[in-house]
């Protein structure tokens, strides 16, 4: 964060300093145990606990001021505010105000891909000036201000990950950050139960670009309808990009999977470049465009934007993660997030990797969580789409996903290939006492489920 005083702090937050004016030269926080000496925590209520309660724990830890709702005992200078959230959101906006004029800031939506597409601009933009982006995937009222206040005034790029859980959440996070450059990558089934359906997703995901003025620019996925919507509803610049050939923006084809990588040839008019990715997954390659969309509005020339996503290991810790254990077998542990699209998506890498190295695939499948009314529907396609594949072996976990087992046992001859187990444990039992070297095994839940401790396991990481 930038520096600031404690009297200056509380003018911007609307509260009332108890105790010496000190300078804050740290970080903030919201978590006691990350404090570092010299930091601001910010004590909120939350859904599991009160921040207040750990007040102690952060002035041991060496905080030099307290953000709070109500005074404290502790001789800390402390600010004392109406709304912890509320101040924590104020001085995200006072500090991005303050470091704008040197500073690119990028927002990223989108119901899939947000967190890999972020990786990849941070990857690509680190290269050229000092990045922030978020830890994870920060991305929601209280994580998207942390990352914005990790900046300072040699920040020269700010990256974004939005996110919602209503309608409206996108809309006063653009207020505070206003980016210069928006990203929406898809709108599709993740967390439709908690907007009560795709069409509300869609409106929620527009507040992104729905404010941005004439001279910022909507970097908008072409190949998805619902996206391709917002283009007449901003005022910014739109540039477009995706798999069929699009006008002034970046699109790809030729593209291609292997238990390596991913392959594929970028497109802009007459001119092609070739790109070939370590992160597995063919659905990876519109996040890549996305990415490289940015970095070319950004002055970044192309061949220098995809050597650094060619550098990337993974996407993501849990996300498509390539493992290869001393066993033999191959694991990809996708298994920090699911929604109908990225399940669909990971299927078909397993099934097309799988058959490309001639290896036996297995699906170990949890719970989609969110999904609303849709929940046994979706999760149902997800086992007859295991069938259509051809996926060798299917091992669902979880009464959350047994619809999943049962869509499969029910289809025709396929009944011996489908286990449903209860457990981790019982699955994890299971892959050991029946997996094969050579086998491709794909680990895919949304993280409530519990299945990456699994995968890793399976994957032979302690």
């Amino acid at each position: 964060m930038i520096p600031l005083q404690a009297s200056d702090l509380a003018r911007v937050v609307g509260g009332t300093l108890a105790g010496d004016d000190v300078l804050v030269r740290g970080g903030v926080q919201t978590d006691s145990r990350l404090v570092e000496p010299g930091d601001v925590f910010v004590a909120m209520p939350g859904e599991v606990t009160d921040g207040h309660r750990f007040v102690a724990t952060a002035v041991a830890a060496g905080a030099a001021l307290v953000v709070c709702e109500r005074p404290i005992d502790d001789a800390v200078p402390h600010v004392v505010v109406p709304s912890g959230l509320a101040a924590l959101q104020a001085l995200a906006a006072h500090v991005v105000a303050a470091i704008r004029e040197g500073c690119t800031i990028v927002g990223i939506t989108g119901s899939n891909g947000k967190t890999t597409t972020k990786n990849m601009l941070q990857a690509i933009l680190e290269r050229h000036g000092e990045t922030v982006s978020p830890v994870k995937s920060f991305n929601n009222e209280v994580g998207a201000p942390m990352t914005m206040l990790r900046a300072t005034s040699s920040t020269r790029f700010l990256v974004l990950e939005l996110g919602a859980s209503r309608e409206g959440d996108i809309a006063s996070l653009v207020r505070i950050a206003m980016p210069d450059v928006a990203v929406v990558l898809k709108v599709g089934l993740a967390h439709a139960g908690e907007f009560g359906g795709v069409e509300r997703t869609q409106r929620a995901k527009h507040e992104l670009v729905r404010d941005l003025p004439a001279d910022a620019v909507a970097i908008l996925n072409h190949d998805d309808d619902r996206v391709a919507w917002m283009a007449e509803r901003t005022a910014a610049r739109v540039r477009w990009f995706g798999l069929e050939a699009v006008d002034g923006g970046l699109w790809a084809d030729d593209v291609d999977s292997s238990i390596d990588g991913t392959t594929a040839t970028v497109r802009r008019g007459d001119d092609a470049w070739p790109m070939t990715l370590r992160i597995l997954g063919e659905h990876h390659v519109m996040n890549a465009l996305a990415a490289l969309s940015v970095a070319d509005e950004l002055g970044v020339a192309i061949p220098d934007a995809i050597a650094a996503l060619e550098s990337m290991v993974r996407a993501e810790r849990w996300r498509m993660e390539l493992l290869r254990p001393e066993s033999g077998v191959v694991v990809i542990n996708d298994s920090y997030n699911a929604s109908p699209d990225s399940m669909a998506a990971a299927l078909r890498t397993l099934a097309h990797v799988s058959r490309s190295s001639a290896a036996r695939s297995v699906a170990v499948i949890g719970a989609m969580t969110e999904l609303g009314d849709s929940q046994v529907e979706e999760h149902d396609r997800v086992g007859r789409l295991v069938v259509r594949l051809g996926i060798d072996r299917l091992v669902v976990v979880g009464a959350g996903a047994k619809a999943v087992h049962d869509a499969a046992e029910h289809e025709s001859s396929y009944g011996q290939e489908t286990t449903y187990v209860e457990t981790s444990d019982q699955a994890l039992a299971l892959l050991r006492a029946t997996l094969q070297p050579g086998d491709v095994v794909l680990v895919k839940s949304s993280l409530s489920a519990g299945l990456k401790d699994l995968g890793d396991a399976v994957g032979g990481v302690a």
